[in-house]
């Protein structure tokens, strides 16, 4: 098993007052990394993808909830996502202080936080595990066979099962496929399955540009709502995330269009099957503006960050890729996959926000601000 960075803050939430959730896509190696912190451990391993599982706790009582756990120390709840109620039994559960330590997992967000965070309010500790970072695989693999693998990466990403396999891409097609969102189309009402694929194609074409609603609802055909709603399931199921841009309300600032990033390079090229290399490609620098920000947003995620992240743009088309701001203090960054390329940084922005740092990130330092 490939070390996850996420491990220590886990153990440090060890917590037999709280249940401990974590989430994620499915495949990035949640269950794996669980088991692997229980191994020694008395466990109760429930799976809420199986039928039984569901049918016990979707309406358990307590009574039931006690006897089912009374001989053991440890709970684990995988693919929690898919059992109704399960927030209000976990609740049962810490609220009769068994002394048991409960972990769930769940690989979307999209029922899991309505089941769980109300119920679980003050009684839980929440930590979200990634496809794998650069930093993980530098550390598994050395810094020298990591950074001979970039151009890897940036075509078939960094899940832990396509990392480490040799059939790169029948592993990414079968992660693509409907599997990738398996819960939306089960768990959510979509009327139009066909329009969630669509929809991730137009997505995944327009990489590292701004997204307009408007544009995408006519392009299928669709009303905006739809739309909306559609990326916030998307967004929901650990599939993409937006970067919204930042703005102090300046009239000559783009305020409304997001852009839209996938957590992982190689998914958002299965999407459109495309894994030619790079030199041959002619969407070189949008990869590797997918690649620098998925990579901020895991690490900052992990390093606890708790400020916001954008990109800025005003009508005059001056721009930014990526800002983190946090007290007040803002950094920014150029992605570029090229070293060779000059950046300067616009006065429009510097004079006005007067940024705390300013990085140039191309392929050959990245590894610096990773």
């Amino acid at each position: 098993m490939i070390k996850r960075e996420i491990i220590p803050y886990i153990l440090e939430d060890w917590d037999l007052k709280k249940a401990i959730i974590l989430l994620g896509p499915r495949q990035v190696g949640k269950t794996t990394l669980i088991n692997e912190l229980i191994k020694d451990k008395s466990v109760l391993k429930l799976n809420g993808d199986e039928p039984q599982t569901r049918i016990q706790l979707s309406n358990a009582d307590f009574n039931f909830l006690k006897n089912l756990i009374s001989d053991y120390d440890v709970v684990f709840i995988d693919e929690a996502q898919r059992i109704e109620n399960i927030g209000l039994a976990i609740k049962m559960i810490i609220d009769a202080k068994l002394g048991k330590q409960i972990i769930v997992t769940g690989s979307s967000s999209l029922d899991l936080g309505n089941k769980i965070n109300e119920p679980l309010t003050g009684r839980k500790w929440e930590h979200k595990l990634f496809p794998l970072s650069w930093r993980e695989i530098r550390n598994e693999y050395t810094f020298a066979n990591a950074i001979g693998r970039l151009e890897e990466f940036i075509i078939y990403g960094m899940y832990p099962e396509v990392v480490t396999s040799t059939q790169k891409r029948k592993v990414l097609l079968q992660l693509s496929g409907s599997y990738l969102y398996k819960d939306i189309l089960e768990l959510v009402n979509i009327k139009m399955p066909d329009l969630l694929i669509k929809l991730l194609n137009a997505l995944a074409l327009q990489l590292g540009n701004e997204v307009s609603y408007n544009e995408l609802a006519k392009i299928l055909g669709v009303d905006r709502l739809t739309v909306v709603n559609y990326i916030d399931l998307l967004e929901k199921a650990f599939v993409i995330f937006r970067l919204h841009p930042y703005s102090t309300n300046q009239r000559n600032e783009i305020t409304s269009k997001p852009k839209i990033y996938f957590y992982d390079n190689g998914i958002r090229n299965a999407i459109i099957g495309q894994f030619s290399p790079l030199k041959s490609r002619n969407d070189i620098g949008a990869l590797f503006e997918n690649f620098i920000i998925s990579e901020k947003y895991k690490r900052l995620s992990y390093d606890g960050f708790y400020g916001k992240m954008h990109y800025w743009r005003n009508t005059q088309q001056a721009e930014i890729d990526f800002l983190e701001i946090q007290e007040n203090k803002i950094n920014v960054y150029e992605i570029k996959y090229s070293p060779k390329v000059k950046v300067n940084f616009t006065k429009s922005f510097t004079e006005k926000y007067h940024p705390e740092n300013q990085f140039v990130v191309n392929s050959e330092n990245f590894w610096e601000h990773l």
